[in-house]
């Protein structure tokens, strides 16, 4: 269960659509394109993350009520055991149980670098879109 949240501006949450003629999703919000959960679970590279008050995060799950992400930092900054995502669940009830979340520990790549997912997982909720002022 997340247990922190963080308000965004709902643009940063839209589904966005697909479009056609491109053949690519048009208007998807940063944090929801960052989803990566299946690509983690597959060993492959992960999504661009989001930034977020200057750190960079992962999505690894959406709903109505917004996304559920991760940090990601540098393994020397990690303070516990760096492993994989299959190491990871090899003890699946201990990961599920684990007060810093299921992902907290697992290794990710990204732009050919290994980063480290950090736990415990945090909830981005849509808030209000920001008003631009015209003067």
């Amino acid at each position: 269960m997340t247990a922190r949240s963080h308000t965004v501006e709902p643009s940063r949450l839209a589904f966005g659509a697909w479009c056609h003629a491109s053949e690519k999703q048009i208007g998807e919000g940063d944090i929801r394109a960052s989803y990566s959960a299946d690509r983690i679970g597959m060993g492959q590279p992960i999504r661009k993350p989001f930034r977020y008050a200057g750190e960079l995060w992962i999505c690894v799950g959406t709903g109505p009520s917004g996304a559920e992400a991760y940090r990601l930092v540098h393994p020397s900054l990690y303070g516990g055991i760096a492993r994989s995502y299959h190491d990871r669940c090899r003890d699946g009830d201990h990961a599920r149980n684990d007060q810093a979340g299921f992902y907290d520990g697992t290794t990710v790549r990204h732009a050919g670098l290994e980063l480290v997912m950090a736990g415990p997982a945090v909830m981005f909720v849509a808030g209000e879109e920001a008003q631009l002022s015209l003067f």
